[in-house]
């Protein structure tokens, strides 16, 4: 939403009731066990595929720090042709990277516009009274508000879109990358250049509203932000913002294959290919380690998008027990609550049974190594247990 001042955007709001009844109900949650049976199939697959990547990734990773060699960005070395490179340094451009529409011009490595627009956006609440003998009615509340959104909200999707057409984007997203750059001798291109993080703001002088109201008509600049429209403080349908952000020049560090004055990417023998790039004097180690923390977060990330996937696969595959007993409220309720804890008892079991047969698949040697410690522990503990017993049993009464 708009964040000047105290104003208000637009509110609309609908409310609808629907009446559905006990066999549509169920006829419904049929359905859903079919489609239940295919989100635990999908995610899986999912799972599976994460532990590979993330294995394939972890190799790649320690493959490249095993080969990875610091050279000297003075001078480009022939010897180092088509080897796994990092260099550090000073990285300096000489023509400014410029937004041909809005005429923006600044000297920087990347520029990356960002265009936001003003915007209807459709929320809704749903409310559910269970009637003895299984039906429902539900009360959906959809509330529309003018917000600023960067992607295109599709008004055609609206419960409601009468009233809440938005308007087509006449500016879009756009990202700029140095073709002159240069770091001591060599010469990153835009592949390189494009992996440094444009997470610097560059704010706009407000010295060129004038030449902005010179093109557009209604353009000012506001908070460091391109307006255009009438009023930044009171925006209105269709309206348009653009920010800029920006990865400075200076010292950056980089990894790639050397490809004679150029960076490019590296393909390792694991399967991934190689090309870094930070801000700041950073060593290969420290490069590398980012980027494992990275894949172990990506790695986690999707466990968790599969988990749930399998949660909601399990709560519809138990969903027609529920409404079945639905007929009387209480004991639908009593049946959904039991429903939901046996779908995340069988989540529990189901992903990592998964990621057990992915390891097994992917890293067998590592599995093996796991369930031998594990084995050698329980026999240990059992071991121990025997001779207390034993002890015990050899003391006098």
């Amino acid at each position: 939403m708009s964040d000047s001042g105290d104003y208000q955007s637009p509110i609309d709001s609908i409310t609808e009731t629907t009446h559905q009844s006990w066999l549509s109900r169920l006829g419904q949650s049929v359905m859903g066990v079919l489609i239940g049976f295919g989100l635990i199939v999908g995610a899986s697959i999912l799972i599976f595929w994460n532990e590979g990547r993330a294995v394939q990734t972890a190799r790649s990773l320690t493959e490249g720090e095993g080969l990875v060699i610091d050279a000297d960005q003075a001078k480009v070395d022939p010897a180092n042709e088509g080897k796994l490179v990092h260099i550090s340094g000073e990285l300096a451009t000489k023509l400014p990277l410029t937004d041909p529409e809005f005429g923006i011009s600044t000297a920087a490595a990347r520029l990356v516009r960002t265009v936001e627009v003003y915007q209807w956006k459709e929320d809704s609440r749903t409310e559910t009274r269970k009637n003895l003998g299984g039906s429902e009615d539900k009360v959906t509340t959809y509330t529309y508000t003018q917000v600023w959104s960067e992607p295109r909200i599709d008004s055609g999707r609206f419960h409601e879109p009468g009233g809440h057409e938005n308007p087509q984007l006449r500016y879009r997203r756009l990202e700029v990358a140095a073709r002159d750059a240069t770091l001591g001798a060599f010469r990153p291109g835009e592949a390189v250049l494009r992996r440094l993080a444009a997470d610097e703001e560059y704010r706009i002088d407000p010295a060129t509203a004038g030449t902005l109201r010179d093109r557009f008509g209604q353009a000012t600049v506001a908070d460091g932000r391109i307006y255009v429209g009438l009023d930044p403080a009171r925006p209105r349908l269709g309206d348009t913002r653009v920010s800029y952000r920006i990865a400075g020049v200076g010292p950056v560090s980089l990894i790639g294959r050397q490809s004679g004055a150029d960076f490019n990417e590296f393909p390792t023998k694991a399967g991934d290919r190689l090309l870094m790039a930070s801000a700041g004097t950073v060593s290969a180690n420290d490069m590398f380690k980012a980027a494992e923390a990275e894949n172990r977060l990506l790695t986690w990330i999707l466990r968790g998008v599969g988990s749930v996937l399998v949660l909601i696969g399990f709560a519809l595959i138990g969903g027609p027990l529920s409404v079945v007993g639905s007929i009387v409220p209480f004991i639908g309720d009593v049946l959904a609550a039991g429903v939901g804890l046996v779908a995340l008892l069988m989540t529990a079991i189901v992903v990592p049974v998964v990621i057990a047969i992915a390891w097994f698949w992917y890293r067998p040697l590592v599995s093996i190594a796991v369930l031998a410690v594990g084995f050698g522990i329980v026999t240990l503990l059992k071991m121990g247990a025997g001779r207390r017993v034993a002890a015990k049993a050899t003391q006098p009464a």
